[in-house]
């Protein structure tokens, strides 16, 4: 590994989620929402195992960031970071090592430093998460029914920044969701779609902004030329220039570097 904070993503959206974070001496998997199978040979395909990993961290329990989290650390041995709430939540689902952490309060793992921060969704206490090594720091932010002013000063500034980009609101209101779930989506708790999101960039300062990457994108209530063009408008560049986390193809590897 090199010095520089690396992050790879092995699959976004309302199927499963996961997120590889590592510099020279650590690596952990953020969320593990597919099988460990389907994890394993995701990670595989980015030329790293779990046996080299120091640590699982989980925003929530909802089951597209928790499916694999079992499995995965009884099999390599991994603590499982999680808040108080999603403890509460996944206590009868064992794991190998259970670690709290608030997300009001900055932790660490190896040499990368987290700093959690809370967001309003549907679950018992999700987090969100800025992950450093020290001289850059990813910002990274689904789940999130809305942006508040917490949530906006806390990934200010990043060097990269993971953002939901959930839905757009027309395809949402017309598309085959079921009105009960159209309205969870929508919601203040539920997911932030394209104008949302674009809205919430512009006010960023990204003047040291290297990579952004539309995350947890809806395959039946969005497209990913429209999630690009509203993240793309909010940064005044070509859309080619945002990067999508697929759903199956998740994204390769990107560096954050001085």
């Amino acid at each position: 590994m090199t010095d520089d904070l690396r992050f790879a993503v092995l699959g976004s959206g309302s199927s499963g989620n996961a997120l590889v974070v590592e510099n020279a001496n650590t690596r952990v998997l953020i969320d593990a929402g597919f099988s460990a199978r389907t994890l394993e040979r995701r990670l595989a395909e980015l030329e790293r195992d779990f046996n080299a990993f120091d640590a699982i961290v989980i925003t929530h329990e909802h089951s597209d960031h928790w499916q694999g989290v079992s499995r995965l650390s009884h099999r390599y041995q991994l603590p499982v970071w999680l808040t108080p709430g999603t403890h509460f939540a996944t206590h009868d689902d064992p794991v190998f090592a259970r670690e709290l952490y608030s997300p009001h309060e900055p932790f660490s793992i190896g040499d990368l430093a987290f700093n959690p921060y809370p967001i309003p969704h549907d679950a018992r206490e999700p987090a969100q998460l800025i992950i450093s090594n020290g001289d850059s720091r990813l910002g990274i932010l689904t789940d999130a029914g809305h942006a508040t002013p917490h949530i906006r000063s806390m990934i200010d500034g990043c060097h990269g920044l993971i953002v939901e980009a959930n839905h757009d609101a027309d395809l949402l209101a017309s598309g085959p969701y079921p009105a009960t779930l159209k309205k969870r989506v929508a919601s203040g708790h539920g997911h932030l779609g394209n104008h949302q999101a674009r809205e919430l960039v512009a006010a960023l300062n990204t003047d040291a902004l290297q990579h952004v990457v539309a995350a947890h994108i809806s395959q039946s209530n969005n497209h990913t030329n429209l999630a690009r063009e509203a993240l793309a408008d909010a940064l005044n560049c070509t859309p080619d220039w945002v990067q999508v986390a697929d759903q199956r193809a998740g994204l390769g590897w990107r560096s954050l570097g001085q």
